[in-house]
């Protein structure tokens, strides 16, 4: 027997009890099918929706001009010749564990299109197009979820943490024509908070696990009647067992438990959203989430239009997310986790390189930076070069499906060789044009 720690709101939105949502059970049915063998690694990216001014955190300009070069100046890491912006002296100082991508390029300033691109590899639909919330490609997340589910049975593949909501056009975490099986489990709560709790891992009150499994018995009573016209249907009863299961699961509710944290190494990850949820995020790959999004908001730093300027925007995201990617891969190396867990920090775009009439910086697709981390990785270097002002690409152009085919590549998933159907019944590739970045495993 199970033990009962779901709501009845998450089986409504799995599948369970009712219609749309998750799908969990669809999930489950569909891994079963396209399951192949893949290595236990993992995926963790800091998602900074808004796009944050590569000047003021990995591609510094101190020598430019001041209206390029902004507020803040630069500070060595302990790579010789590689600098950071000077509000990130942790990251700064483990740069030899670190790679950045300097030449990251799609030359878009929407926030739609771009947020698209850079979550799924693929150009999206414009902010003023009659289709600006279609989701065209699954999102990283969903497609490895698909591909390969979770790196240990009964965990969720793919979780978004604390939530997915804000920053600037945040639409594309999603799995598209992929189906809503694939879609992230999200938290929807703040681990920084005093109350955190996964509201879709915690029972009601009055609905007790009895109840709860009464209905599904229901459920899979009623399914019976459809196998003769349905012939997908034909296993639905263990997938449904399997959903009601990874839903009511100790494991999963355990592995959310930040409190068994030492306060030590909460603290070490600093007692904020960004970080602790990074400390969520380790606890779920450590137990066999493959992918997580870590959602931190908001970067749209250009003083206009109720926006942060630049200075006041940096000092209250930076500081913070330096600390939490920081304390991440301490823990995961630690741990002994970093070789199998790629880090990845990132948003949909860079900022105009020199400073607008609010003091801030406005919206920049023709060179930014992407961080990445990962112990099985060449790290300690810089690929790709942006010019003297941080305008364009001086080298090795990046491009977004190089960065998704990075991250499948690490995950044991060839992604031009692996398709699927979209709603047409098209065959539709993971990867196009793009390759994995060549000097992180040179």
């Amino acid at each position: 027997m199970p033990d009962f720690g779901v709501s009845r709101r998450s089986f409504v939105q799995a599948g369970v009890l009712g219609m749309g949502g998750l799908g969990l059970n669809d999930l489950l049915r569909l891994q079963s099918q396209a399951a192949q063998p893949k290595r236990k690694t993992s995926v963790i990216l800091f998602w900074l929706s808004g796009g944050p001014g590569h000047m003021e955190t990995w591609d510094p300009k101190p020598e430019a001009p001041d209206e390029f070069r902004g507020p803040f100046g630069a500070t060595a890491t302990n790579v010789a010749g590689v600098q950071f912006g000077e509000l990130m002296p942790r990251l700064a100082g483990m740069m030899d564990k670190l790679a950045v991508l300097r030449s990251v390029n799609h030359g878009s300033g929407d926030h739609t299109k771009s947020n698209h691109w850079m979550l799924t590899g693929f150009e999206g639909p414009a902010f003023n197009a009659p289709d600006f919330r279609e989701q065209r490609r699954p999102s990283m997340g969903s497609a490895v979820a698909a591909v390969g589910g979770a790196n240990n049975p009964g965990m969720p593949a793919y979780v978004g943490v604390p939530h997915l909501r804000g920053g600037t056009d945040n639409f594309f975490h999603y799995s598209a024509y992929l189906g809503g099986g694939y879609n992230p489990f999200i938290v929807n709560s703040d681990p920084a908070s005093s109350n955190f709790q996964v509201r879709n891992l915690t029972l009601p009150a009055g609905l007790s696990g009895e109840r709860l499994g009464d209905r599904l018995g229901l459920l899979q009573s009623m399914d019976q009647l459809k196998r003769s016209n349905e012939p997908m249907m034909a296993d639905v009863d263990s997938h449904h067992q399997q959903a009601f299961e990874l839903l009511t699961s100790r494991r999963v509710r355990d592995a959310f438990d930040i409190d068994a944290e030492q306060d030590s190494t909460r603290q070490s990850y600093g007692m904020h959203t960004f970080g602790q949820s990074a400390l969520v995020a380790r606890r779920l790959v450590e137990r066999g989430v493959t992918f997580v999004t870590v959602n931190c908001v908001p970067w749209d730093h250009h003083g206009s239009s109720n926006r942060y300027q630049t200075e006041e925007g940096s000092k209250l995201l930076i500081p913070p997310l330096d600390v939490a990617v920081s304390g991440l891969i301490e823990d995961l190396e630690q741990r002994g986790l970093y070789e199998d867990t790629m880090v990845i920090a990132m948003g949909e775009f860079g900022r105009t390189p020199r400073m607008n009439k609010y003091a801030g910086r406005d919206h920049w697709g023709r060179t930014f930076s992407v961080l990445i981390g990962c112990g099985s990785m060449r790290m300690g270097q810089v690929i790709g070069r942006s010019n003297a002002h941080g305008s364009d690409v001086v080298s090795r152009p990046i491009s977004p499906e190089d960065v998704a085919a990075t991250v499948y590549d690490h995950l044991g998933i060839d992604g031009e060789n692996t398709t699927f159907d979209d709603l047409l019944g098209r065959p539709i590739p993971l990867i196009a044009d793009g390759k994995p970045i060549r000097e992180l495993h040179a």
